[in-house]
């Protein structure tokens, strides 16, 4: 009969079981005729005991000389022991050794950041990066679960764009063929075209921003989910936002537990993200900053980073602050009808002071009035003429947000740097490995 192969993660399904693990090591210590194998298998960690008397003689003895992240196989029974991390513990009957690794670079000491960036590729095996990952695929997959089971399309936008609708200075810019063409830094303009064909649709996909920033909130490559709805008012939009932080972070309480446990992330902050969220506009919040003694925003700006921890910290669950002053906002966004300087916008700052999370706005539906931003702006109207065309055929109210996924992830796995929560960080300094 054969042994089946099962995977760390799902051993409460083989207690009592004799089954095959394949893995890599990931620590070992002995004690006489006895090996500890930490074995990590991409699901998991699961204490391997080897007691010599009881596996093949040669197997014993070349496990005792294995390094760190050596790859193998190992056949054992599955026993529950509360002792042990993760609830069970494997005791090998057989096994076999598939590839001896030396001098592995990243040891249990510590190392500096720079080190472990350059060693990015090696350093997704080690448990924090490797928690963080699993919780952003928990995330992502939260994200798609929420908006299909709203009847949202998925239409991603291009990641090319034939000009730059606002300026050049955060874009790069890259040959295209016989022509320039710019990387892009938000799929919300096509994903407009998209939701004027489907009614409720969202892009999702990697953009890209040339700012020179060394802030812990920025990356120059992140990845941007952005919905997009026709007939929606900004109301509409900010429910839509709340509602979906609400599901994503209930969805990685149920599946990335263990992971939020490894970071030592405190559940009990992730469990008070309930409905409803606060919120208040801008003029709320410049107050709340004017009366702070450690401020110095000025009436009038856009909220920076310390003003946006300011804010959050208030709070236990993420911050809406709407109706931003048209000056600091976008051309596309839709003015107040009872403030023309005023846009109808909304940014939802996360709880910790971890700052903006999402940003959004109902869109200008008007042909004259965007006609009128566009010339204000100083902007190339040709560039935008496929653009306007959505206000010449069948214009209607909508809306839409951009929710950029790094900072969701490490709002939710509690983590300081987005870099830690993309698989190979682009920034400034770095565009390796």
């Amino acid at each position: 009969m054969s042994v089946p192969f099962a995977t760390i993660e799902h051993l409460a399904d083989h207690v009592d079981e004799t089954v095959t693990l394949r893995g890599w090591l990931y620590n070992k210590s002995s004690k006489g005729k006895l090996h500890f194998v930490q074995l990590r298998d991409g699901s998991g960690m699961v204490q391997c005991v080897l007691f010599k008397k009881n596996v093949p003689e040669s197997l014993f003895d070349e496990v005792g000389t294995l390094g760190q992240e050596s790859s193998l196989s190992l056949t054992g029974k599955v026993v529950a022991d509360e002792r042990a991390p993760g609830g069970f513990e494997i005791q090998v009957e057989d096994g076999q050794v598939l590839q001896v690794a030396e001098d592995y670079p990243i040891t249990p000491k510590e190392h500096g950041a720079d080190f472990l960036l350059s060693k990015r590729h090696l350093w997704l095996r080690s448990r924090r990066p490797w928690a963080l990952l699993r919780i952003r695929d928990a995330v992502i997959f939260a994200l798609r679960e929420f908006f299909s089971e709203r009847d949202f399309v998925c239409v991603d936008s291009p990641m090319f764009t034939p000009n730059a609708c606002e300026g050049t200075s955060t874009l790069f810019e890259v040959d295209y063929f016989d022509r320039s063409v710019f990387l892009t830094q938000s799929g919300q303009l096509y994903a407009e075209a998209s939701a004027m064909a489907h009614g409720k649709v969202y892009c999702f996909g990697p953009t890209f921003r040339a700012e020179k920033s060394k802030t812990r909130r920025h990356l120059t490559e992140f990845w941007m989910l952005e919905p997009e709805v026709a007939f929606a008012d900004l109301r509409d939009i900010c429910d839509l936002a709340e509602d979906m932080l609400c599901h994503v972070v209930k969805r990685v309480l149920e599946r990335r537990r263990t992971e939020l446990e490894v970071l030592e992330r405190d559940i009990s902050k992730l469990e008070a993200i309930q409905k409803p969220f606060p919120r208040i506009t801008y003029d709320e919040a410049a107050q709340i900053l004017l009366e702070d003694p450690g401020s110095e925003f000025k009436p009038g700006d856009d909220f920076g980073a310390p003003d946006e921890t300011i804010l959050s910290n208030r709070h236990d669950r993420p911050l809406m602050v709407t109706h931003y002053p048209s000056e600091v906002k976008s051309f596309y966004m839709k003015r107040d009808p009872e403030r023309e300087d005023r846009c109808l916008c909304v940014d939802v700052l996360g709880s910790e002071g971890v700052g903006e999370l999402i940003g959004g706005s109902q869109r200008e539906d008007d042909l004259d009035l965007l006609l009128e931003r566009i010339r204000k702006h100083d902007l190339p109207r040709e560039a935008f003429e496929w653009f306007l065309d959505l206000r010449r055929y069948g214009t209607v109210p909508h809306s839409g947000f951009g929710l950029g996924l790094e900072r969701c992830v490490g709002w939710i796995a509690g983590v300081e740097h987005v870099r830690e929560c993309i698989p190979f960080p682009r920034t400034i300094y770095r565009v390796d490995p």
